[in-house]
């Protein structure tokens, strides 16, 4: 193979993997990321996995707070329930929980205003389906929706998204809702400004403690 040869060949390879690449789906890196981390060192079983978007991705010490239990967290970018689905085999199976925390929705209500709450329970319905064909008898805690500064004016669809979500939950067995959003809010009805980031739209500390209180009572607590 002449040089000229050779490079046509090393540009139509370059251009198929940058092709492939592009291709790929929203969070590849990151779950391909989880599977890094588990073939590193096997996940204990019988933990509590947490999953679902950038709230649980970001509490990257969420561990601390619940120092009797065990915790996976499996928390991914600014995921929606579309991608919780699509990977609901790569952030459930490998991991055998004996309880499973979700916080997610949100960002199906601010990825566009044609996502209507109703539209966001369809999503939570299909995703809950798939994790009980699964693990039909495995505690499931879903987190409500939380308020922030920066996604007041989605509010009003995420009290009716909260509320959709809860009246299919209450009848599911095994199965809680976790209402965070009125915790999170201030005497006026308004976003607490002073546990959330920079960034008005991911919490500090004081936010995650609120978040601790409202879910301790549910996280069932690791067997000696």
């Amino acid at each position: 193979m002449n040089c000229k040869l050779r490079c046509w060949v090393l540009l139509l390879l370059l251009v198929c993997s940058w092709h492939a690449r592009a291709q790929q789906a929203p969070f590849f890196d990151e779950i391909a990321h989880f599977k890094n981390l588990d073939s590193a060192q096997a996940p204990p079983r019988n933990a509590i996995l947490f999953t679902g978007s950038s709230s649980f991705r970001k509490w990257t010490d969420v561990q601390s707070y619940f120092p009797h239990k065990t915790i996976i967290n499996r928390g991914f970018g600014g995921s929606t329930l579309t991608d919780m689905i699509y990977y609901a085999k790569d952030l459930l199976l490998p991991y055998h929980p004996r309880e499973i925390v979700i916080y997610c929705g949100e960002n199906d209500l601010a990825y566009s205003d044609s996502v209507t709450p109703n539209l966001v329970l369809d999503r939570f319905k299909k995703f809950f389906a798939i994790l009980r064909s699964y693990m039909p008898r495995v505690p499931v805690v879903y987190l409500s929706i939380k308020p922030s500064p920066s996604r007041q004016r989605l509010m009003p669809r995420m009290v009716t998204a909260n509320h959709l979500i809860r009246s299919f939950i209450i009848r599911q067995p095994h199965t809680y809702f976790v209402d965070i959003y009125h915790r999170m809010l201030d005497a006026s009805g308004k976003p607490m400004a002073d546990i959330f980031l920079d960034d008005s739209l991911h919490m500090n500390a004081r936010g995650y403690r609120i978040w601790q209180k409202a879910l301790d009572p549910y996280l069932q607590p690791d067997k000696k």
